[in-house]
């Protein structure tokens, strides 16, 4: 007899956008690999020494702006969206990850424990004075 499959969960919905509101989105699914990343790029894109990332399977665009406008940090291979209005950075899609990042401070809502970062990306970039996030993962990213 075959064994009974496993109950699905629900899809996880978070909302965000930008900080003029232009810029809206769902994300669904559930936090995937949350992370600090402190490489050159989202030290600039960012103006800030670090960035907090997480994946989503999937995200709806349902602001009266629309999608991101869209800057290719890596033609062909990686492109960071952000409202053209008031600036704001809110996501990322690069060719290799199959989950859109989401930047999570443009979540409404950060408390949810899965956010809590598990890694930190690019950590010889990082400025001596902020304490470094575990690699609770054991990765080889970054």
């Amino acid at each position: 007899m075959n064994a009974t499959p496993a109950v699905v969960e629900a899809a996880q919905e978070r909302t965000g956008g930008c900080l003029c509101g232009l810029i809206r989105f769902t994300a669904i699914g559930p936090a995937v690999y949350p992370h600090t990343c402190h490489c050159a790029h989202c030290q600039k894109l960012g103006g800030t020494p670090v960035m907090w990332w997480a994946g989503f399977e999937r995200v709806i665009w349902n602001g009266e702006g629309g999608e991101p406008t869209w800057y290719e940090t890596f033609p062909g291979k990686a492109k960071r969206g952000f409202c053209p209005t008031c600036g704001s950075r809110v996501a990322a899609i690069d060719c290799d990850i199959p989950e859109i990042g989401i930047n999570v401070t443009a979540l409404d809502d950060t408390s949810g424990a899965e956010l809590v970062p598990v890694n930190a990306s690019f950590r010889d970039h990082a400025v001596h004075w902020l304490p470094a996030v575990p690699d609770t993962q054991n990765s080889t990213v970054g």
